[in-house]
């Protein structure tokens, strides 16, 4: 685990955005952690967020052109991550997002920002069933552009309930054939939680839910 991502857990920690207790998801399943990244919702928090992006962005090497921030989550994400790139690293990273609804007037259509030119890094929240980031390839297809990768908070790495066996952001890989990259995963988060040593039951309780749903490598 990079130091980036030992402070982003804290953060998250700090900020309860990152919580241990008993959470019944979507899913039905009960799991014993819960990331709500809505709660980066403060100019100090959405400050911090973005240097945590923009870590990761860097870490993983992706190569792309312009940053992209589906409606409505990604959108501060991306702007942020921007940000923090050229404060942080000095790298001036055009950016965009789309509107929900096209607009007809002024300057029209539904993207707003730099155009979607070349290769597109998707900024996300988290991937869930996959909804949303398909929307987005659409969106970059139809602009001609060319997808190379997605970057999100968490990826819980969980199978599906659909039976598949992959979890929703290995299905979406394998689909698009493109990579998509965590600031942390759950093993992070198990990794920080031995690390401390004071979870106790917790980490138990994590280290049995990711027998059940974790997804195998």
């Amino acid at each position: 685990m990079k130091d980036y991502q030992r402070d982003f857990i804290e953060f998250c920690l700090a900020n309860d955005v990152l919580r241990f207790g008993s959470f019944t998801l979507k899913s039905g399943r009960v799991s014993p952690y819960f990331f709500n990244a809505g709660l980066f919702n403060t100019g100090k928090s959405i400050t911090s967020i973005g240097g945590f992006y923009a870590a990761a962005i860097r870490d993983q090497g992706f190569k792309y052109d312009v940053l992209f921030g589906p409606a409505y989550k990604g959108i501060p994400l991306v702007v942020a991550s921007s940000i923090a790139l050229y404060n942080e690293h000095q790298v001036d990273a055009p950016y965009s997002f789309n509107r929900k609804e096209k607009k007809d007037h002024g300057e029209g259509g539904n993207i707003v920002g730099s155009p979607l030119e070349g290769e597109i890094l998707v900024v996300d929240d988290v991937i869930t069933a996959g909804t949303a980031i398909n929307e987005s390839i659409q969106i970059i297809k139809s602009s001609k552009a060319s997808l190379c990768g997605v970057i999100v908070a968490v990826d819980r790495a969980e199978i599906a309930p659909d039976g598949s066996g992959k979890s929703a952001i290995q299905a979406i890989q394998e689909q698009n054939n493109i990579p998509i990259r965590a600031i942390i995963t759950m093993d992070h988060i198990i990794e920080f939680m031995t690390e401390k040593g004071t979870y106790g039951n917790e980490l138990e309780m994590m280290k049995a839910y990711k027998a059940q749903y974790g997804v195998k490598q």
